[in-house]
């Protein structure tokens, strides 16, 4: 049986296909879109998933959207009704967008999905809907190597629901408490990235890296005034300070003038100020999660914990966890945000509604398949494209591709890795990477500037043997999706690392490690083992010649845009920036070979 989860029209569109309890290809909209985000219907990245499994949408047995919007429509109209007449401008603003296209989503997703096959209209019966929060504790759970776990689900709001705790077992949820809007753990971390300048619903992740330059001097102010804190992690905001429930804006002047300070301008410098509002947030974030998994753990005693939602992309926490609870093993969903609804809702129909039985191996690990759910090119195919872009380039035995590429690294070249199948969720894994040697103190700061063009105090994750982790890292399990943030072992902070200020700090960086290593010591660490073949075999081959069993991975992509997706996205990447390297498929693409196809 073949269900297709779909998410759309927030953030983060997807498209995934299941088979029975299998998870046949999964990706997202933006891939294929070249769009950040984007938040349309995922048309693309269907066609995709049907294509890859050789199907049809006429033998898909069900199609899921991952959210309710009738419920989502009350919501919007109740908080309005609450707050009039303030929120009149937005109102009049939204309601065209909902009656036109949003409240009758149902109609629209049929009318999209009869774009793609002429008669699904017959059989719209088969469209149904999720819960938000039930897809994204789904996409926790069911893929999972658990047969019983708690399950966290956090994010800045779904129909009414932020946050929600679970129980599954078997194929069963069973939905234990939940937290209710306006109160949102998820919109309070929003609401200081927007007031730090940044993105809110992009660039949340800005504001944990910038969190460790500084010092939590107003964590206590804002557990005064804007967060009550009970001791089950149950809390409330204080709404006098927020605008998000009636107006066009997260929070009002109030906020601001809490801090004492107006909101920077995207294009301002970063100051200490800003770093130690970062840090601050990043700390009762932090301590809210904490005390409620604490809270759930004590009452239930169940050890196994599954997160999803968009704050468990908060990878800091995610290593609290670890250290600070009785969690004894953690798995987090590698699309935890809206995207990996689209999965969870599958897994819903499949479980829930239709109440086929779960196969669980523990032994095994997850079902995810390393993530690596997306599109794959040949080497025929690369060659190809590689010609019609008029590149030189050559073809390598694998063995020889391998080593070539490893020396390559320990030379200190910057390598644009494309090799099998596309992630899915917003990390790379892998498959679309952009490599160094993490051995190298420059390297940080000349991939962020010359090559993914961005700030220059956001950290890089090292990807390590799985086997040699415990070596380097205070972590006791596996983190195959880069999710988990632990710190160096045997750590040592120089004088000069002490006294400096900010990103001075980054100078004074000591580890094995230092492209890799936060100023506070730490990683967000991805390890490999031989099930991610490809990756590990490449990492294997660096270690047998450097002895070094870590490197450099980020993104294959530049600032504001999606990871690549096709050989042609990494090419024009590749020649629009200062990778040393392409390396794609079993073919090897260098920079002095074709100094005259900059873009």
């Amino acid at each position: 049986m073949y269900i297709l989860g779909i998410s759309a029209f927030y953030h983060d569109s997807a498209a995934c296909l299941i088979m029975n309890d299998q998870i046949i290809t999964a990706a997202q909209e933006e891939r294929f879109s070249r769009k950040k985000n984007d938040a349309g219907f995922p048309s693309q990245a269907i066609k995709y998933c049907l294509d890859e499994a050789s199907i049809s949408l006429a033998e898909v047995a069900y199609v899921v959207y991952y959210e309710k919007p009738f419920l989502k429509f009350e919501r919007l109209l109740e908080s309005y009704v609450a707050t009039a007449p303030y929120g009149l401008l937005s109102f009049l603003k939204a309601m065209p967008i909902w009656v036109k296209d949003k409240l009758f989503q149902k109609r629209t997703i049929n009318e999209k999905l009869m774009q793609i096959a002429a008669g699904w209209q017959k059989k719209d019966q088969r469209l149904l809907f999720a819960g938000h929060h039930q897809a994204h504790a789904a996409s926790a759970f069911f893929p999972s190597p658990f047969y019983k776990a708690l399950i966290l689900s956090i994010d800045g709001v779904g129909e009414w629901t932020t946050t929600s705790v679970w129980i599954g077992e078997g194929n069963k949820l069973t939905q234990l408490e939940e937290m209710r809007f306006p109160h949102s753990v998820g919109l309070l971390y929003s609401a200081f990235t927007a007031y730090l300048g940044f993105k809110v619903n992009s660039d949340e992740y800005k504001v944990m890296g910038l969190a460790p330059y500084g010092k939590a001097k107003y964590a206590d102010l804002i557990l005064k005034e804007l967060v009550d804190l009970k001791d089950d992690g149950s809390f409330r905001l204080n709404m006098r300070y927020f605008n998000y429930v009636s107006g066009l804006s997260m929070f009002n002047t109030r906020f601001a003038n809490l801090f004492k300070a107006p909101v920077r301008a995207a294009s301002a410098d970063i100051t200490e100020f800003h770093m130690d509002i970062a840090a601050s947030i990043q700390h009762v974030a932090g301590k809210v999660v904490l005390s409620m998994i604490n809270h759930f753990v004590n009452k239930y005693q169940i050890f196994n914990l599954c997160l999803a939602g968009g704050v468990a992309l908060n990878c800091v926490i995610n290593g609290k966890i670890l250290k600070e609870t009785l969690i004894q093993n953690l798995w987090i969903q590698p699309a935890a945000g809206d995207a990996g609804g689209a999965l969870g809702a599958a897994y819903s129909v499949y479980h829930e509604h239709l109440k086929y039985e779960r196969t669980v191996a523990e032994t095994d690990g997850d079902k995810m398949k390393s993530a690596l759910l997306g599109p794959c090119f040949s080497t025929a195919q690369v060659e190809k494209i590689i010609r019609q872009n008029g590149l030189k380039y050559q073809v390598y035995e694998r063995s020889d591709f391998l080593n070539r590429i490893a020396n390559d690294l320990d030379n200190g070249k910057v390598v644009g890795w494309f090799d099998g199948r596309m992630e899915f969720g917003p990390r790379a894994l892998g498959s679309r990477s952009i490599l160094g040697d993490c051995r190298r103190r420059d390297m940080q700061r000349y991939i962020n500037q010359k090559v993914k063009f961005r700030e220059s105090f956001r950290p890089f994750a090292p990807v390590i043997l799985a086997d040699k982790v415990h070596h380097y890292y205070d972590l006791k399990q596996s983190s195959p999706y880069m999710l988990i943030v632990a710190d160096i072992l045997d750590q040592k902070t120089s004088a000069e690392m002490y006294e400096a200020i900010g990103f001075e700090k980054l100078k004074y960086i000591c580890s094995p490690f230092p492209a890799v290593t936060h100023v506070n010591g730490s990683s967000r660490i991805q390890t490999v083992a031989p099930d991610n073949q490809s990756f590990y075999e490449l990492l294997t081959t660096f270690y047998k010649i450097t002895g070094c069993p870590a490197i450099v991975n980020t993104s294959f992509n530049i600032r504001d845009q999606p990871i690549v997706c096709s050989p042609q996205d990494a090419i024009d990447c590749f020649l629009k920036t200062d990778i040393d390297i392409l390396a794609i498929g079993n073919c090897i693409i260098t920079k002095t070979e074709n100094v005259n196809c900059h873009r």
